[in-house]
């Protein structure tokens, strides 16, 4: 099942709205075949898998290992399930199940009904990890959402002045550009775009540029600012009153999609953001943005996993602090997470952590 994880992650950033699945067949203490799925409306891993092996009469005795139940319906490609019971192949392990209502479960029972021995649970908490995204767009019904940060030792994301860059080391910034390139969107506020004149592309390593998200109320980035470049899609959310208005317009002829939402007590409803989001079949949103941005998503309770970058730097004094804007009085009242171990970039580290529960 580790080899199955491997091996789904090579279709890291190529599959979406699809999970990312990889495949192992094994006869006689051998493997046999391998397969990853490759690219969304391409075979599934388990079909990739059983082309793989050299001689088909060898799965009469194998044992398929995949990390997300396979499919029972036909949509891009045929049911994976029946593929697997035409094969003759007389045992399926699995990871974890698929909680698209489609599949969920029936994927199991198709197989089951024929005969073929099912095994579950094999990694499980890994196997949902892997595809936290896709298992969140279908459990939660909205994307998976990650806010990313960049502090100082003692908490600070600015200076007194409001200075920001940079923070963080070059390995730390590299590793940034690969997140940015695993999200289907990133999204920002306009405040950052406008101080730092952000791009939001993947720059510093190989991947492809994710759909990037600008939260601007009142439409006051510059139409020639880089963010509404052609390099990659720009799509932006502003107030109901500007969605018709003259920079919409001239947005719209450089190719930017404007959406007009409600606004809310703390800026834009984001809740309204991420409808639309989905509509569009994006299941993973990276948030860049300063600590008001941040700390709206953290107070809508409409985020997933904290990337916090801490640099073994001190500004102390008046520096903006990451979460000031959320303002919890009391100890009981503190958002709750749960640590994933640590990793050095650098002389920075990076903590990751998930919302309880």
């Amino acid at each position: 099942m580790q080899r199955c994880h491997e091996l789904a992650l090579m279709g890291s950033g190529a599959v979406s709205p699809n999970p990312m699945v990889g495949c192992v067949i094994v006869s006689g203490g051998q493997i046999i075949g391998e397969g990853f799925h490759r690219q969304y409306g391409g075979p599934h891993a388990e079909v990739n898998a059983v082309a793989s092996v050299a001689d088909h009469e060898l799965l009469r005795n194998a044992t398929l290992y995949v990390n997300l139940e396979p499919c029972s319906h036909f949509g891009k490609t045929p049911p994976c399930s029946d593929m697997i019971v035409e094969m003759g192949i007389p045992r399926v392990v699995i990871g974890c199940r698929d909680p698209h209502l489609k599949v969920a479960g029936k994927g199991i029972g198709k197989l089951v009904a024929a005969g073929v021995e099912v095994i579950e649970g094999v990694l499980e908490t890994e196997s949902e990890r892997l595809n936290e995204a896709f298992i969140t767009v279908h459990r939660k019904g909205r994307p998976f959402v990650a806010l990313k940060l960049a502090q100082t030792l003692d908490g600070k994301i600015a200076t007194v002045s409001g200075a920001s860059k940079w923070i963080t080391g070059e390995e730390a910034r590299t590793e940034v550009h690969r997140l940015r390139c695993s999200f289907d969107a990133v999204l920002t506020g306009a405040a950052t775009v406008i101080a730092d004149d952000s791009r939001l592309t993947v720059r510093h390593c190989a991947g492809r540029n994710p759909l990037r998200v600008v939260l601007d109320s009142r439409l006051s980035i510059p139409v020639g600012a880089g963010i509404f470049d052609t390099e990659a899609e720009t799509v932006v959310f502003t107030a109901l009153s500007m969605q018709d208005s003259q920079k919409a317009r001239q947005l719209a002829k450089k190719g930017v999609a404007v959406f007009g939402v409600d606004e809310r007590e703390c800026g834009l409803d984001l809740a309204a953001v991420l409808d639309k989001l989905y509509e569009r079949r994006i299941l993973s949103v990276l948030v860049e943005g300063g600590g008001r941005l941040g700390s709206s998503f953290v107070r809508m309770e409409l985020f997933d996993k904290l990337y916090m970058f801490i640099a073994p730097v001190l500004f102390g004094g008046d520096g903006m602090s990451a979460f000031a804007p959320i303002g919890i009085r009391l100890p009981e009242q503190a958002i709750k997470l749960d640590f994933d171990p640590p990793c050095r970039f650098g002389r920075d580290l990076l903590l990751t952590a998930y919302v309880s529960g």
